[in-house]
């Protein structure tokens, strides 16, 4: 179902505001559902849950156009907290526009996260379930997504940058031939970087930061060693922006840079031959960058990015966490410590590089005209962990710095600095763009469209979102597993959820415990709480469509003032204890 926004026309902000307000105050006198405090302290007395502060009425109206320009931007394995190294994007867009405080990749992987956006689906139905065989590119089917669906809407459609791991290397699922010079339907004009099955006469491949080649409408195009990735994919997006400027028909533009995933070439400073105090081996991978860009952050940056202000983790003891991840913690020895600072360094440097090249596509949608008709986002595939918990540098798991991703997203009517705290996955943000462009989806689709929120400000979190994951618990038989997943999880605004394919978990309240050191799957203070997740993962732990958005029952659901209060509480201590400025 459509949202009711009128595009063309003006929407009184304040106004869905207060009734979004009466309307679930209506709810909570009827139901009991919106009075999370009361319910919560009967479940997991030893909570304090911060009281919701005064709404904030938006205070000017907003003006759609019937069918805006959307330009979507997407990093690569980019946390929250590295925006402190984007200062173009935090001007230019979260400064002139909305920024979401609770975003997420459902599940924090590269190719799996791609798939989910390009067809609004969670893995469990696409099917894109890891990067390596049998999943990967070549698991994809790609006949349908979101291109096909905007394209079909009378949208011109232009893709730039990384696909799913393995575009180049896998044979299309599709046509069955090699993908390296397939362009998927949908797209108008292509322009993917490749990885090189070799022998088909080009060098280069996707995560080779200086020699990168792209696969520009079905013709290899292998200009650029010695060109650093970044600033190709900013030139390729400057030429696009500007071909598809000044014509009737709107655009859409998803522009995929791979800062700041680990990539080639290897450089003099990067980390190597690092072991933890008991001679593991330490694997810190990192991208490549400029050498006019390197040692830019290096006075701000003093420690990794998951490890504490004073230095020190802020998690020793992981005995409450599942086996698979107390067999890969540490105490992070001095050399891990220097190691993963340095990784940080060099991602930050990276994204700044890519910062400079998302500033020039702005300023050439504001010199073509197209800006005062472009909705503009600019979020990340997942997150990462860099040092949280005693693990090193890894994702996929259901820890919010792998799961928490940016999200910033401006337009007409939306250029004044604003906040949103309702939940946005990426199946969410792939709704939200059908509907601006008022196509059709490509599949049924596992999330919901969030312009209201984006538009009129905040629902509450009502819906839950489902985590889930290969590869991370070793074996296992737990019959409510009835696929590869090894982890399936529920995220809701007060809680974090994951079961594993062995039989243990993980419940953490986040707002008792935002940084997740305590679990408590196993209190019995929270056996209430644990309770109602249980019923609610047998009901969506497989969902499709419509089944993955069921209504959270009162004790998991948080209205607008509580889930921005919770949010808010969140914020604050774990940027007191990770964060880059005061």
């Amino acid at each position: 179902m459509r949202i009711s926004v009128v595009r063309g026309s003006l929407v009184v902000l304040g106004v869905g505001l207060i009734l979004a307000m009466v309307l679930a105050l209506l709810l909570g006198s009827t139901s009991g559902g919106s009075d999370a405090r009361t319910d919560l302290a009967q479940s997991a007395p030893t909570t304090t849950v911060p009281p919701a502060p005064e709404p904030v009425e938006p205070s000017k109206a907003v003006e759609l156009p019937a069918r805006p320009n959307v330009v979507v931007v997407m990093a690569d394995d980019m946390r929250v907290d590295d925006l402190a190294f984007a200062p173009n994007l935090r001007s230019l867009v979260a400064e002139q526009g909305v920024t979401f405080e609770n975003s997420f990749s459902p599940y924090p992987l590269c190719c799996p996260a791609r798939a989910s956006f390009l067809t609004g689906q969670y893995a469990h139905n696409h099917k894109v379930l890891w990067h390596d065989p049998p999943f990967g590119y070549g698991s994809f089917d790609d006949s349908r997504t979101l291109a096909t669906s905007l394209q079909n809407a009378g949208y011109r459609t232009g893709f730039i940058g990384k696909y799913l791991n393995r575009y180049g290397l896998d044979r299309s699922k599709v046509t069955g031939e090699p993908s390296h010079s397939y362009v998927p339907n949908g797209w108008t004009d292509w322009r993917g970087a490749v990885e090189n099955p070799g022998g088909a006469g080009f060098h280069g491949q996707t995560y080779d930061y200086f020699d990168t080649p792209f696969n520009v409408n079905g013709v290899i195009d292998n200009r650029y060693a010695g060109v650093y990735q970044s600033a190709v994919i900013g030139d390729f997006s400057v030429d696009m922006a500007r071909s598809f400027a000044g014509t009737a028909d709107p655009f859409f533009m998803y522009v995929n840079y791979v800062a700041p995933h680990h990539g080639e070439p290897g450089e003099p400073d990067d980390p190597d031959g690092i072991t933890h105090a008991d001679g593991t081996p330490v694997r810190v991978p990192t991208p490549a960058r400029p050498d006019w860009v390197k040692g830019r952050y290096d006075d701000l940056i003093d420690r990794p990015s998951g490890v504490a202000r004073t230095g020190e983790m802020v998690e020793y003891d992981v005995t409450d966490k599942p086996p698979s991840v107390q067999r890969r913690a540490r105490a992070l020895a001095e050399d891990a410590l220097i190691a993963l600072r340095d990784a940080t360094r060099q991602r930050a440097e990276s994204i700044h590089v890519m910062d400079l090249h998302i500033a020039r596509l702005v300023k050439e949608l504001k010199r073509s005209g197209e800006w005062d008709e472009t909705v503009f986002a600019f979020t990340s595939d997942n997150g990462m962990i860099i040092g949280e918990h005693g693990l090193t540098m890894t994702k996929v798991r259901a820890y919010e710095p792998s799961l928490r991703v940016p999200l910033l997203i401006t337009g007409p009517g939306l250029r004044e600095e604003q906040k949103r705290y309702d939940p946005v996955s990426t199946v969410d943000l792939a709704a939200t763009i059908l509907d601006l462009a008022d196509a059709d989806t490509p599949y049924p689709g596992d999330g919901v469209s969030r312009l209201d929120s984006l538009v009129t400000g905040d629902r509450g979190w009502t819906t839950p979102i489902v985590t889930e994951a290969l590869h991370t618990s070793d074996g296992g038989d737990d019959p409510a597993f009835r696929d590869r997943r090894s982890t399936i999880g529920i995220r809701v605004s007060q809680y974090s959820y994951t079961r594993y394919r062995d039989g243990t978990g993980e419940l953490y309240d986040l707002v008792a415990d935002p940084r997740q050191d305590q679990n408590v799957y196993a209190s019995a203070e929270y056996a209430a709480v644990r309770a109602a997740l249980d019923r609610l993962w047998t009901r969506v732990r497989s969902c499709r469509a419509a089944s993955c958005v069921p209504s959270l029952p009162g004790r998991l659901a948080a209205d607008a003032g509580q889930n921005e209060a919770n949010t808010v509480a969140y914020w604050e201590e774990i940027l007191g204890a990770y964060g880059w400025h005061d």
